[in-house]
């Protein structure tokens, strides 16, 4: 199995070049700027829920047959609550420190705030990803096309039908596989401010590249077999 991807630098950049402020991808620039930043969430929890129920709605988890449909954007409270609890220490967590301490967090973390807003055997996999993702930005979104390129590149040792330990810990060594290019693009990219459309000191952490390279990947795969 080899995990290092030749291509990574240039699908990551097709996939930045389509993030101008007003672009979807871009949603998850605000949403992630927002937590990373903002220290109480409950202060104004209106603004905390709106801003993650927009990012979830941009990345069409309102779409279909979504329980979120039959939701008000205060179901996100309880989730809110729960961030508004977890130390700053959490945003420092990335593909490159998948210690086992912080693969633990990240499973706890998944499965809290699985308790906090799925109910009645909905499917959670890909939303509470997602979510992880723009607010922490700690772990890619484990949606169709991610998954189907990764079950590629590990040449199925992984299904990333759920989170767990393996599927982290196989994320973790495609990180080590190509942490030149990763962190070459994530020191060169990064977040737009959502007042002024401007590009901010913060970067996109590692665990985005990633996604945004699994995503692109699997995307393009599924339009060719269209």
């Amino acid at each position: 199995m080899s995990l290092i991807q030749s291509d990574l630098e240039k699908v990551v950049a097709d996939f930045i070049s389509k993030s101008e402020p007003n672009d979807r991808y871009t949603s998850f620039d605000y949403c992630y700027n927002y937590f990373r930043t903002t220290d109480n969430f409950i202060r104004n929890v209106e603004k905390s829920c709106l801003t993650l129920g927009f990012y979830l709605a941009s990345w069409g988890m309102f779409r279909g047959s979504s329980f979120l449909l039959q939701k008000s954007v205060k179901s996100f409270e309880p989730t809110i609550r729960r961030i508004s609890t977890l130390d700053k220490s959490v945003w420092n967590i990335d593909a490159d420190n998948y210690t086992d301490e912080n693969i633990h967090i990240i499973i706890d973390l998944y499965n809290d705030i699985k308790c906090c807003l799925i109910s009645n055997s909905n499917a959670d996999l890909v939303l509470i990803t997602k979510i992880l993702l723009g607010v922490f930005g700690f772990v890619p979104a484990f949606d169709r096309y991610f998954a189907d390129t990764f079950r590629d590149i590990s040449s199925g040792q992984c299904g990333f039908r759920r989170v767990n330990n393996n599927a982290l810990s196989l994320i973790k060594d495609f990180y080590e596989a190509n942490h030149e290019a990763i962190d070459r693009l994530s020191s060169q990219t990064f977040t737009t401010d959502f007042l002024t459309g401007q590009k901010t000191k913060v970067n996109y952490p590692k665990a985005k590249i990633i996604d945004m390279y699994g995503f692109s990947v699997g995307l393009h795969k599924s339009l060719q077999e269209l």
